[in-house]
Parts: structure tokens; C-alpha cells; sequence
């Protein structure tokens, strides 16, 4: 306070100096023209932040027992002048008609300033107590409210219990002890998660039980807030009937069409989706709580495509990852900690809390990970209506949910019903008809060392692609000895491109191949260590020929030339027809695409006496979808490939 004085003091005595006029001048604007601008902005902008630190701190910190609303109003309305009139300076200078007015008045309210005492403290622990013992609104906890028992000297009158229905009703009498209460207000929503209470026995004893709850169950009369301001209605559609019997009506500002908003393309990613994760793995931490990687993965891989949107578009957006399950938890903020440590400020944020820490929190886009992923249906404790409600009811404009649909569907609990209405509301999506979703899906079991569920023809990740892949056991053997997880994603990567129609450009092969296997097969590097070798090959499949892409091994550089032998001998085995089928190469815009031809017996004594059989064991058992659509085909090397096929054949060429 004393500091406070002396600063108004000084800006006080530089003011007057401006305004008192010497005999050798007429009038105040004569006179402020000899003053020099900077030098008063200088020292009036120095003296000025000091009087606005001390007042904004007296009327923000003391106590209205201390400072009346006068004295405050009067400090604001100094200040505002004060600002105003460095202002003014700035952009006129003193030789101003208003300049002169908003000094005069400036000086005027700095002198009015009403006097008051305040206690000269100066430690700490006597400042604190002063200000809690003159405060008439304090906000603290339940436990430590039992400190103003000592620490404040008036009494209260009202008491006002926030999560109540979240705290047990022995930690309530706390506060209520209080002395001169008057009131008391109890808000909470028992449909949400109480306390937490370890033991069985003290739960099954009703000790988690609040008196929000216990006053509900004698009929005390409640009143009901119906309704919700954060979730669109599409998201709010089934908490408010399953859990609220539709008592709960949305505000008039989550129904505009503005609050929907589209942060991701895609169906997928509108404003309400249950996204099953087939192939998830549940699994036990070293503290026995449960884990899914591949749902951590899919969470991950969305996370990652909010960064990559946000950075291009630059609209803000807070994405909150729920899971029931500390590991989970614990897994998806290890993988996420780079979007997690970018700054709130900069319009970007992840959260990722277990469903208690989220109670009360909110969020743009919420990421529910249920984890469950068994064979018997078991959900554990997520069935608990309380936690799904929490859980379903964080997200404003976006709630995304992860699941295995057979076993939340087993479990005859909440989460069933949730899957069938959203089936029923067409907002069921699987996780690998997402590109990106799938690939993340794919390096995840392989990590798990599950790579017989990605890695072959009928897999998620080639379910949809243009061309057929088969792999040989050399691969499989190769890529489960491959441990850095980087490889393994390139790798999973080229394939995925590859069975896409993406090919390198042709200028750019290298190959240390001689003779039939340099025509035929090809070379990718992964990560400048290893040669991914693939080819095209064909199969017959009823009365047709269809290319497929043959992925014949993942091997260290220094390696390649020995395999180039082995298979050297093996296309030297290949009669002129085959390997001309195998050469046919057809684009389709950007794409290269598999041909499909029929099989001629009139013209198969051109070609060969056993044209084209199916060039490997392995693919006499695989069936293709058979659904050609014509296209342009060119041959990728000799000029005989088109002349050795029949004139039949070539007409027909299509692409798989």
C-alpha cells in the first residue's frame, strides 16, 4: 500500500510539473511545446507500470473488509486515464486540446484516491492469513476446508459442495462442521463415477456411498439441470437415453450448424463413430493392468493425422484419449508424448487420462480405447454404467470409439447396445478399411510377432488392393528376424504401395542380375540396408491368367547376388508364354495394374504345348476376385510379348 502512495505520488508530482505554466508563457499549450516528448513518455511509462502493479494487486488480493468497491472503482478508472493519456502522447504529443483534458483529469483522480489502512505485513504466513481470515468467498478443497476451523475468524453462510455424488459421505462432514452455516448446496450426477473405494468388503458396506446419494434415496427433493451445453446432439443422442431416459435436452448453441466441425476426412471421422479393431491382443502389464498395442497403434496413427491436419489447416483443435486401464494409458502417452508436449497455445493438444481423471474435463475430439479383446466376451469393469457414462459424455464436436465389436457384442453389457445403435445409426466403421489404419494395425501385430495375420494374401492390409500378393516362406522367415520397428513399417509400407499399382520410376533401376532374372525381377531398397525382391508372376485361376505380385524375400544388400542365382535357374524354367505374361505391363492412370486374360485352347499351340500353368505350388490354392474392368495394355519389355499372344488374347487383356 505504502509503495502504491509513493508511485501515484511521483506520477502526481511529474503531472503537475507539465501542467504549472512559468510567467514567460501565455498559455499551457505554449508552454508544453518546449517539452521534449520522449523524456516524459520515458519516465511517466516507468513510474506508470509501478502504480498499475500496486493497485491492480490491492483491489485483485485485499479483501473488501480492507478496500471498499469505491476506492477500486476509483483505482480503475486512474489507470484507464493514466493509459489513456500515454497514449495520447504517443500519437499527439502534449500540444494537444485533448492531450491537456485527459492530464487534467488524470491528475485530478490520482489525488482523489481515498485513503485506507492495510496491516503493514511483510512474511508470507501472516499476508496468507490475513487474506483468509477478511475473505468472504473461498474456494478450496473438502479436506482442507477443516483449516478455516482456526483460520477464519467470521463465519460463513454458504457452503457449496461441487462432485458431490463423487465424494463419501464421512469426507462431507468435513466442510459441514464449519461453524455459522446457514446453507448448503450439494452439485453432482450420481449417474457418473463415485468415490473410489479399494476394499471389497467397505464397497460392498456401502462406505463409497455419498450423501448425494443417500439424500436421494430418502426423497429429498433434487433439482435437475436438463440441459447440456458441450455435445453435439449426435454424440449426446445415446448417453441421454440410455442413461437419462431423455430428460436431457440439448441447448440451442450445440444445435447450430456451426458446432459440427470436421477435423478428418472421411465418414469415419464424423461426429459420432464405433471403429472395430478386429485383430486387437489384450495383454497384462507387470502391474496386471490390461493393454491392447494395436489399439494403441490405431489411436496413435489418428492422433498423428489430427497433427498433420492441424498443421496444414491451422484450425485449433483438443483431442482427449480416454482408456478404462492404467497401462493402456500409460502406452498410448509413450507414443503420443511428442503431440502431447506441443504448446496449448499454439492450437494443438492431447490429453490421454485414465475415465476418473476424466470426470468433469472436456474435449474438441475425444478417443475412447476400450482395450477388451477375448473370445468370452469379458469386459470387466467397463460394463459399469457410471464409467461408460463418464466416458461417453467428454467430447464437444467429435467422440470416436475403439472396440473389438465381437466381444463388447459377447458381453451383453452397455457397450452392445451402444455397437447395435450405431450400426443402426450407420456409424460403425472398421479400422482396417482406413488406409493409414490398417498399415498402423499391420506394424502392431507384427511388433506382437503375430506376423501371419498381416503378412499374407487375405490380410487387412492387402483387402482391398489391386494386386494379389503372395509371399514366400523365405520372406515370412526373413521379416520375423527383422527387430528394428522402423524396417519393419517401410517395409509394410512398400507393400502396401506396391499392391496399390505404385511403382519406382524405371530409370532408377539397379539390379546386379544377368540374363531372364534381370527382365523380370525387381529391387527395392528399404532404409539403404535391405533389398525388398519382388516379381510379377501369374496364376490361373478357373479359365483366366491373372498376374500377381510375388514377394520372394527381404535380404541385406551383400546377400541379393545369391539369391539372383537361385532364382536365375528357376525363370530359365519358364516357357516363352509365361514369361511373356509375366512381362505384360498395364497402367491405368498412375497405376500399374494386374491383367486378366482368358485362357484360348484354340491358339495354345502358338504359344506353348502347356501354355501359362500356374508357375508355383503355392498359388494353385488362392482364388481371386473376379471383377475385370478394360483397360490399355502395353508389354514392359520385348516387343514379342504382344507378338506371341494369340490375337484373341490380346483384344481381351484386361486389368484385375
Amino acid at each position: 500500500m505504502h509503495a502504491c502512495q509513493f508511485y501515484c505520488f511521483d506520477v502526481c508530482n511529474l503531472l503537475l510539473q507539465v501542467t504549472k505554466i512559468p510567467k514567460t508563457f501565455s498559455t499551457l499549450t505554449s508552454y508544453m511545446k518546449t517539452f521534449i516528448p520522449s523524456l516524459v513518455n520515458e519516465k511517466l511509462n516507468s513510474i506508470g507500470e509501478h502504480v498499475e502493479f500496486c493497485m491492480v494487486n490491492l483491489y485483485t488480493h485485499l479483501p473488501t473488509s480492507c478496500i471498499s468497491l469505491k476506492v477500486v472503482t476509483d483505482m480503475i478508472g486512474a489507470l484507464d486515464l493514466l493509459n489513456s493519456l500515454k497514449s495520447l502522447l504517443r500519437e499527439v504529443g502534449f500540444a494537444n486540446e485533448r492531450s491537456q483534458l485527459v492530464l487534467k483529469d488524470c491528475l485530478c483522480k490520482l489525488r482523489s484516491l481515498h485513503k485506507f489502512c492495510v496491516p503493514n505485513l511483510k512474511i508470507l504466513e501472516k499476508i496468507r492469513k490475513f487474506c483468509l481470515a477478511n475473505a468472504s468467498l473461498i474456494f478450496c478443497t473438502v479436506s482442507s476446508s477443516a483449516k478455516l476451523q482456526t483460520e477464519k475468524k467470521a463465519p460463513l453462510d454458504l457452503l457449496v459442495i461441487d462432485e458431490a455424488a463423487q465424494l463419501k459421505e464421512c469426507e462431507s462432514a468435513i466442510p459441514f462442521q464449519l461453524p455459522g452455516l446457514r446453507h448448503a448446496v450439494l452439485i453432482g450426477d450420481e449417474r457418473q463415477l463415485p468415490a473410489m473405494v479399494k476394499s471389497k468388503i467397505t464397497e460392498k458396506a456401502g462406505f463409497g456411498r455419498s450423501l448425494f446419494e443417500r439424500l436421494l434415496l430418502l426423497g429429498h427433493e433434487r433439482h435437475l439441470l436438463n440441459v447440456q451445453y458441450r455435445m453435439h446432439p449426435s454424440i449426446s443422442l445415446f448417453p441421454k437415453r440410455e442413461f437419462y431416459n431423455n430428460r436431457i435436452l440439448d441447448s440451442p448453441n450445440v444445435k447450430q450448424g456451426s458446432y459440427e466441425k470436421c477435423f478428418l476426412s472421411g465418414k469415419m471421422y464424423g461426429c459420432y463413430s464405433f471403429i472395430d479393431v478386429a485383430n486387437g491382443q489384450e495383454e497384462f502389464d507387470c502391474g496386471h493392468s490390461q493393454k491392447n498395442m494395436v489399439e494403441v497403434a490405431v489411436v496413435c496413427e489418428i492422433v498423428a493425422s489430427l497433427y498433420r491436419e492441424f498443421i496444414r489447416t491451422k484450425k485449433k483443435v483438443s483431442v482427449g484419449v480416454i482408456s478404462p486401464y492404467l497401462a493402456q494409458v500409460n502406452a498410448i502417452q509413450e507414443r503420443v508424448r511428442e503431440y502431447s508436449e506441443v504448446s496449448d497455445t499454439d492450437g494443438f493438444s492431447v490429453s490421454v487420462q485414465s475415465v476418473d481423471g476424466f470426470q468433469g474435463g472436456e474435449d474438441d475430439v475425444i478417443i475412447i480405447s476400450t482395450v477388451r479383446c477375448n473370445e468370452k466376451g469379458y469386459v470387466g469393469f467397463i460394463s459399469n454404467l457410471q464409467r461408460a457414462n463418464v466416458m461417453l459424455t467428454r467430447a464437444r464436436h467429435c467422440l470416436w470409439i475403439l472396440g473389438n465389436e465381437a466381444t463388447l457384442i459377447r458381453s451383453n453389457s452397455i457397450w452392445k447396445k451402444l455397437i447395435l445403435d450405431a450400426k443402426k445409426r450407420k456409424c460403425f466403421y472398421n479400422a482396417a478399411e482406413e488406409k493409414n489404419l490398417a498399415q498402423a494395425i499391420a506394424v502392431a501385430l507384427m511388433e506382437l510377432g503375430q506376423l501371419h495375420i498381416p503378412l499374407n494374401s487375405d490380410s487387412l492390409l492387402f483387402k482391398n488392393a489391386k494386386w494379389k500378393v503372395c509371399f514366400t516362406n523365405e520372406f515370412q522367415n526373413s521379416i520375423q528376424k527383422i527387430k528394428d520397428t522402423e524396417i519393419r513399417r517401410e517395409v509394410v509400407s512398400l507393400l502396401t504401395k506396391l499392391s496399390n499399382g505404385w511403382r519406382q520410376s524405371r530409370k532408377n533401376k539397379r539390379t546386379t542380375a544377368h540374363g531372364t532374372c534381370a527382365q523380370v525381377l525387381e529391387k527395392y531398397k528399404v532404409k539403404g540396408l535391405l533389398n525388398l525382391i519382388w516379381s510379377v508372376d501369374v496364376l490361373q485361376e478357373n479359365s483366366d491368367y491373372v498376374q500377381v505380385l510375388k514377394i520372394w524375400d527381404v535380404l541385406p544388400v551383400s546377400d541379393t547376388p545369391e539369391l539372383d542365382k537361385r532364382l536365375e535357374i528357376m525363370f530359365h524354367s519358364y516357357t516363352t508364354a509365361e514369361m511373356n505374361l509375366c512381362l505384360l505391363r498395364c497402367v491405368d492412370g498412375d497405376a500399374v495394374v494386374p491383367v486378366r486374360m482368358p485362357v484360348d485352347s484354340s491358339s495354345s499351340h502358338e504359344a506353348e504345348a502347356d501354355p501359362v500353368e500356374v508357375l508355383s505350388k503355392p498359388l494353385s490354392s488362392l482364388s481371386l476376385k473376379d471383377e475385370p474392368q478394360t483397360s490399355s495394355s502395353e508389354p514392359q519389355s520385348h516387343r514379342k510379348t504382344k507378338n506371341n499372344m494369340p490375337r484373341r488374347q490380346r483384344k481381351k487383356a484386361t486389368k484385375f
